[in-house]
């Protein structure tokens, strides 16, 4: 096979991926100040403003401080994420109680709500700052419940003992039963969808479930030459993670009968956000201990699994990629790539492609009008660079 390039260059192949990937913005139009609506009292010169370039004058920076002045945003969208709890607890009721307590067990540990807040926010950014309408709260809602669906599946699939420091609902209530609970969770996911009659909607969504299972296959059935393939890692983190956010984002907007503009900006926003997400969490993996990852460290490669700071490694230290090919499966794999991966560039390559991308997803909203709505969006890009957990 041919020789891999050099880390620098894998980075600006990285990147290149990631422009050919992302949909193409359309240019801004002349940005209005904020809708009447719109949650802040002030004009719309307090929100952050476009640059010469007509994307959000802002710069977004790893593990640095987003700016004062942006809102934070679960606190703006908490009146509606409160209720969200209870209303999925009713929502997934079911006549069988093992099934039920199965399914409700990852809403019990449920974090920040960051897909639910992503699609409350891009409703009232693509609305000028006026607040999710009952429909888009649905869509919230249905959103979660199809992330919840794929965890309980994934942790079956990657034989995982404990997520976000609890066990795993397949520890507890076996195999079957927490497949079938995910599975219970994706059909009354679909009949909610179905009820807010918005074929494009539904089609959005469904093709999420069919991009996470793709992602998923790519993940278990990869070869080993496509294991050592930035273009497959990235592909397949669009797929596993991304789909979920672009296209929650994308539907959001159409259900509140927002431009086309608009739909294909949030979109885009969500790809980079969530790239950017997954790529921070790759490096957690290596970073993070146990109790602040909720699982074990390392987790990925003890599943078989290189990520963005292996890869980039690899190009300095070329012996990783035979252990890439056999999946680290022989004795000390994991604890050299571990070691090889701190003497190389691959964590701050992999910073950079974060960033890249988290710039990228701010960059996409300046087709919005400022309002409080886009820049908490805009706080997002900061918070996922700063992730510890």
């Amino acid at each position: 096979s041919a020789l891999a390039p050099t880390g620098r260059t894998q980075m600006r192949h990285a990147l290149r991926l990631c422009n050919a990937a992302a949909l193409r913005l359309p240019a801004a139009a002349h940005l209005l100040p904020a809708a009447s609506g719109a949650t802040r009292s002030h004009s719309a010169a307090a929100y952050v403003q476009n640059n010469d370039r007509n994307f959000p004058d802002i710069t977004v920076e790893f593990r640095a401080a987003a700016p004062g002045s942006l809102p934070d945003p679960f606190a703006l969208v908490q009146p509606q994420l409160r209720p969200l709890d209870s209303s999925i607890r009713e929502l997934v009721g079911t006549d069988h109680p093992v099934l039920a307590a199965a399914a409700h067990h990852f809403f019990e540990r449920a974090g920040k709500r960051f897909r639910p807040t992503l699609v409350l926010l891009s409703s009232a950014a693509a609305a000028g700052g006026d607040p999710a309408d009952a429909r888009q709260q649905r869509l919230a809602e249905i959103t979660e419940m199809i992330h919840a669906a794929s965890l309980l599946h994934d942790d079956v699939i990657d034989v995982a003992d404990t997520r976000r420091g609890a066990k795993t609902a397949h520890r507890i209530y076996g195999n079957k039963v927490a497949v079938l609970a995910g599975d219970f969770l994706l059909a009354r996911a679909s009949l909610l969808l179905a009820r807010l009659k918005d074929v494009q909607v539904v089609e959005l969504l469904a093709t999420v479930i069919e991009e996470m299972v793709q992602g998923e296959m790519m993940q278990v059935r990869a070869l080993p030459q496509q294991l050592l393939e930035f273009e497959h890692y990235v592909d397949k983190t669009y797929r596993k993670t991304a789909a979920l956010m672009s296209l929650s984002c994308e539907a959001a907007v159409l259900l509140g009968g927002k431009p086309p503009d608009h739909a294909e900006a949030l979109r885009a926003y969500g790809r980079h956000l969530g790239i950017a997400y997954q790529v921070v969490d790759d490096m957690l993996d290596f970073t993070g201990s146990a109790e602040s990852l909720g699982k074990p460290a390392l987790s990925d490669m003890q599943q078989g699994l290189a990520t963005a700071p292996t890869l980039f490694a690899a190009d300095q230290f070329p012996q990783i990629r035979e252990m890439i090919t056999r999946r680290f499966a022989e004795e000390g794999d994991v604890a050299t790539v571990s070691e090889l991966v701190a003497q190389s560039d691959g964590m701050r390559l992999s910073a950079e492609l974060a960033t890249s991308h988290a710039q990228k997803a701010a960059d996409a909203l300046g087709v919005l009008p400022p309002s409080e709505a886009r820049d908490a969006l805009l706080h997002l890009c900061f918070m996922v660079l700063n992730r510890s957990a």
